[in-house]
C-alpha cells in the first residue's frame, strides 16, 4: 500500500515540475524576451536597467551650466586680435609651451565639446555595476597649469563616479612654481585626485609605471596632460576590456589645434596605426578587411599600433605583459615596442570608435627626445628578429646607439611563448611594403659626374609621401631621406616612410617626383619604370630617355632629370649602403 501511494505521490511531483517546468518556461520568455536582442548578447543593459543605469552613470562632478557664447565652448576655434604687451605675452607661451597657453587660458576648464561619435554610440546601454572600475593615470612635465587641469577637469566631469577609482597625477620632476604647492593646493579641493611626484627626472615610461603601482583600479586608463574627454569616452572601453581581458583599447584620438583651440575631431571612420621601416608611428584608413570582419560601426576596430598616449589595459594583463620597457628613456618608441609585444604575445589592440578623446598636438615636442632613438633600437633588437635589418639599413647610424640591456626583454618573450615579427607582418599588418633590400641594390644613391650627390627625398609633410621633387644633395649616410631600394620590378623606391613612394616622371616637366607605388599584385605603372642598364644608367622606358644629374635644374638646385640617353658620366648611378 505504501509502495502504491509511493508511486502515485511520485507520479503527482513529476506532474507538479513539470507543469512548473512549462509556467518558468513560458514566464521567462514572456518577461525576458527582449534578452535576445543583440544589446544583451552584448552585455549591454536592459530597458529595465535604465533608470538605475542612469543613476549609475553620474559623473564625478557635473559640468557648471553652459554658457555658449563662452570662448572656446563647444569646442570653437579661439582667435584674439592681439597687439602690443598682449600679443607678445601669446608669442611667448607658445615659445615656452609649444602650444598657445595665452588662449588655453582664456578658455574654461569645463568647456563642452561638439559630439563626434558615430550616433549608433549613443544607443549603446552598459550595465554600470558589472563594469570594471579605473584608475587614470596622468604623468606630466613642467604642463601648463590650464592644459593640465583641463585634462583632470574633463575625466572628472565625463566619468562616472561609479566606475572611476582616482585620477593619479605623476609630476615626472617638474622644476616649475606653479605645479608645486599651488597645485597642490588646488587639487585638495576635488575628489579622487591625488598627485604624486618623482625624486628625479624619469621620463615617460617610467612615470606612468609610478602612478600604476598605487593605482587601485581594475583597469588602468593612461591619458597625455592635455586632452579633453568625450561625453561617454570611459564606458567603451572598460566594457571591452570586460568582454576580453588581453584587448588593449586605445580611444578615437581627436585633434584639438594647439594654437586655436579648436576641437577638430572627426565624426567618420577612425584611422589605425601604423609604423615605417625608421620604426615611426603612421596614421593609415581603416583596411578594407578590417571593415569587413566588422559588423557594426560600433564594433572595436583591430589596429596594428597606437600612437601610445591613450589606452585602457587590464591591470593585471599589463602587468602579465610585462608593463612598460623600463630601459626606455623620456618618451618615443615604447609605443611601438608595447603594440609588437601585445600582438605577439597574444593578445589584441583595439580602437573603439565610441570613445572620442581630444589631444592637443603641440607645435612641435616641447623637450628633448634625444633618446627616442635608443628606444626604437630596443624595439628591434627584442622584437622584429631579422626584420630589425630593414630598420637599420635605414637608420644607418642605430647601429652606434647605446641602448641599454635586454637580456630581460628577450627572456620575457621567451616566457610568454611570444611569436615571431613574421607572423606579426602577415597576420596583423600585411598591409605594409616589405622591402627587398637586395644587395648592391639600396642605400645611398650616389651619381659618378657628381662627386658625392645623392638623391634626396624630404616631404614637409610626414603625413603625405607623394606628390614632391627628388632633389640631389650632399651625401650624408644618415640612410632617412637619402635612402632608396630598387626593386626587381624595375621600381626606384622611397620606402623609408609608410606607404611607400616610387620614382615618377614628373608630368608637364622632365625632372622626377615621388608617387604612392602600387599596391602588391598590381603591375608597376609605367611612368614608375627605370631599368638600371650595366652600365649604370636608369633607362625610363615610356619616354626612352635616361635619367641625368643637373646641377642646375629649373629651380636653379641640383636634381635628376630625364635626358636623352648617352654615355655621360652624369648619367650612371651606383648604390651604396653607407657613407
Amino acid at each position: 500500500m505504501m509502495a502504491l501511494l509511493g508511486r502515485r505521490n511520485r507520479s503527482k511531483l513529476i506532474l507538479c515540475v513539470l507543469a512548473a517546468s512549462l509556467v518558468g518556461y513560458f514566464l521567462f520568455h514572456k518577461n525576458n524576451a527582449k534578452e535576445v536582442g543583440p544589446a544583451n548578447r552584448r552585455g549591454i543593459s536592459t530597458d529595465e536597467d535604465v533608470d538605475e543605469n542612469e543613476r549609475l552613470k553620474r559623473p564625478v562632478y557635473e559640468k557648471p551650466p553652459l554658457d555658449i557664447n563662452a570662448l572656446g565652448e563647444m569646442g570653437r576655434a579661439v582667435k584674439l586680435n592681439l597687439h602690443g604687451e598682449e600679443k607678445i605675452k601669446e608669442e611667448e607661451s607658445i615659445r615656452k609651451h609649444q602650444i598657445n597657453t595665452y588662449v588655453s587660458e582664456k578658455i574654461s576648464l569645463h568647456r563642452r565639446l561638439p559630439e563626434r561619435w558615430n550616433p549608433l554610440c549613443r544607443d549603446l546601454r552598459y550595465d554600470y555595476s558589472a563594469l570594471p572600475s579605473t584608475s587614470v593615470v596622468i604623468a606630466f612635465y613642467n604642463e601648463a597649469w590650464s592644459t593640465l587641469l583641463r585634462t583632470v577637469h574633463s575625466v572628472l566631469e565625463t566619468s562616472p563616479d561609479v566606475l572611476l577609482r582616482e585620477v593619479i597625477l605623476v609630476d615626472d620632476y617638474s622644476d616649475r612654481e606653479h605645479l608645486k604647492k599651488p597645485l597642490e593646493d588646488y587639487i585638495s579641493g576635488l575628489r579622487k585626485v591625488r598627485l604624486i611626484r618623482a625624486r628625479k627626472r624619469e621620463g615617460l615610461v617610467r612615470a606612468r609605471l609610478l602612478g600604476a603601482s598605487i593605482a587601485t583600479g581594475d583597469v588602468l586608463t593612461f591619458l597625455d596632460c592635455h586632452c579633453e574627454c568625450h561625453e561617454g569616452w570611459l564606458e567603451p572601453l572598460l566594457h571591452r576590456i570586460k568582454e576580453e581581458e588581453s584587448a588593449v583599447v586605445c580611444p578615437v584620438i581627436d585633434v584639438i589645434d594647439w594654437n586655436t583651440f579648436k576641437y577638430l575631431g572627426n565624426p567618420g571612420e577612425p584611422q589605425i596605426g601604423g609604423f615605417d621601416w625608421r620604426l615611426v608611428f603612421t596614421w593609415h584608413p581603416v583596411p578594407e578587411y578590417e571593415q569587413k570582419r566588422r559588423r557594426s560601426a560600433t564594433d572595436v576596430i583591430r589596429s596594428p599600433t597606437m600612437a601610445g598616449g591613450l589606452f585602457a589595459v587590464s591591470k593585471s594583463y599589463f602587468q602579465y605583459l610585462g608593463t612598460y620597457d623600463t630601459g626606455m628613456e623620456v618618451w618615443g618608441g615604447e609605443n611601438l615596442e608595447f603594440s609588437f609585444r601585445i600582438w605577439q604575445c597574444g593578445g589584441s589592440l583595439e580602437i573603439h570608435p565610441c570613445s572620442h578623446v581630444g589631444h592637443v598636438f603641440p607645435k612641435k615636442a616641447p623637450y628633448s627626445r634625444s633618446k627616442a632613438l635608443a628606444n626604437s633600437v630596443r624595439a628591434a633588437e627584442v622584437w622584429m628578429d631579422g626584420y630589425k635589418e630593414l630598420f637599420y639599413h635605414r637608420n644607418p647610424h642605430a647601429r652606434l646607439e647605446a641602448f641599454g640591456d635586454v637580456t630581460e626583454r628577450l627572456k620575457l618573450r621567451q616566457q610568454l611563448g611570444c611569436k615571431d615579427f613574421r607572423w606579426y607582418l602577415e597576420n596583423v599588418y600585411p598591409d605594409i611594403n616589405i622591402p627587398e633590400d637586395r644587395p648592391g641594390m639600396f642605400g645611398m644613391l650616389k651619381n659618378r659626374g657628381m662627386n658625392n650627390y645623392c638623391f634626396d627625398y624630404n616631404p614637409p609633410d610626414d603625413h603625405n609621401v607623394a606628390g614632391h621633387r627628388i632633389i640631389l644633395y650632399p651625401c650624408h649616410g644618415m640612410g632617412q631621406n637619402q635612402f632608396f631600394e630598387y626593386s626587381v620590378e624595375n621600381e626606384i623606391r622611397y620606402n623609408t616612410r609608410e606607404p611607400a613612394g616610387c620614382a615618377a616622371m614628373d608630368s608637364g616637366a622632365e625632372y622626377l617626383t615621388v608617387q604612392l607605388c602600387r599596391k602588391p599584385k598590381q603591375p608597376v605603372p609605367e611612368d614608375q619604370r627605370f631599368i638600371l642598364r650595366e652600365d649604370g644608367s636608369f633607362f625610363h622606358s615610356q619616354l626612352q630617355k635616361c635619367v641625368q644629374a643637373v646641377e642646375k635644374s629649373d629651380n636653379g638646385n641640383p636634381a635628376p632629370a630625364l635626358r636623352p640617353c648617352s654615355d655621360s658620366v652624369y648619367q650612371k648611378w651606383y648604390f651604396e649602403e653607407r657613407a
